[in-house]
């Protein structure tokens, strides 16, 4: 099943990368979800902007990136928009966790968001 959301540009990502270096071993930093159950016909999401707005490190191999669209942090199906940032694979983390530790642990916000250009993707 596919799932649709927003990529982040390649020479956007190693930017950001750069300016917000991985805390973990395995940088991911290339998507924010929108549906992970989407059908293949479903339509591309409309919005093509976006901006960080926070971040969470579990400390424990996890670290995410909170993203606003649209002027909300808010997925329609209960979650946050986000970046998994990092992961430490060793320590069985997977990308897939980024929701639950925010949810269980919240995210703190920046002072500035980062404007972020995205594309409209299934993936």
């Amino acid at each position: 099943m596919p799932v649709s959301g927003w990529k982040i540009d390649e020479a956007e990502r190693a930017a950001l990368l750069e300016r917000f270096p991985p805390a973990w071993p395995h940088a991911v930093a290339d998507h924010i979800t929108l549906d992970a159950h989407a059908r293949a016909d479903d339509p591309l999401p409309a919005a093509r902007a976006a901006g960080i707005v926070g971040s969470i490190d579990d400390g424990e191999g996890l670290q995410a990136m909170v993203v606003a669209i649209d002027g909300t942090t808010d997925r329609p199906d209960g979650g946050t928009y986000h970046i998994t940032w990092s992961l430490d694979r060793v320590r069985g983390r997977k990308p897939v966790e980024s929701n639950d530790v925010i949810a269980r642990l919240g995210w703190r916000p920046f002072d500035d968001p980062v404007p972020i250009p995205i594309i409209p993707a299934r993936f």
